[in-house]
């Protein structure tokens, strides 16, 4: 069953990023999403080609967390935020939704669980404060509403850093959580 998602989870990826970048060029990897995605193709690829080692579960780990704060995101403050988001339509639904639930159930259930719960969190800072620069200096637009620095009050932003980052690592504790359990 692992093998079986991870190459159809592989082949929808590929054909959704080609889509994205039809439509967005290399400005697709503005979007948190797109390189959640993006990673988690590769760390399943470096999965079926090397097995589980250090590197590879590591790796795992961080695309499984980000793709869960991408579907999270998704689902609870972008969706209710744009009325039109369109979760069901194109690629939406696989970098949102069934690609993340895949490669989680694949984490949780048949893969090796060792890696640092800090990781996936460092990564999405990094991110979240290059982005919120390049918002703030007018250098990029986006590409989320709470990125937006110039567009919301100091107070919103500092929220939404809070809740962002705190959903993170709330995310990547949960995972070692739920591995825990099964």
């Amino acid at each position: 069953m692992q093998i079986f998602a991870a190459v159809f989870m592989i082949i929808t990826e590929i054909v959704c990023l080609i889509k994205s970048y039809r439509f967005f060029g290399w400005h697709m990897f503005d979007f948190y999403t797109i390189i959640s995605n993006f990673l988690a193709m590769l760390s399943t690829a470096l999965l079926l080609a090397f097995g589980p080692g250090t590197f590879v579960t590591a790796f795992r780990f961080l695309s499984v967390c980000m793709m869960l704060m991408t579907m999270l995101v998704t689902v609870f403050v972008l969706t209710p935020l744009m009325k039109d988001a369109g979760l069901f339509s194109g690629t939406q639904f696989f970098f949102h939704l069934l690609c993340p639930i895949l490669t989680t159930v694949s984490y949780v259930l048949w893969e090796d669980h060792s890696a640092a719960w800090y990781v996936p969190a460092a990564v999405t800072i990094v991110y979240g404060v290059v982005v919120m620069y390049l918002n703030y200096l007018e250098k990029m637009d986006g590409p989320y509403p709470f990125v937006r620095v110039k567009h919301q009050s100091r107070t919103a932003t500092v929220v939404w850093i809070i809740v962002m980052f705190g959903a993170i690592f709330g995310i990547a504790r949960g995972v070692i959580w739920l591995s825990g359990l099964i």
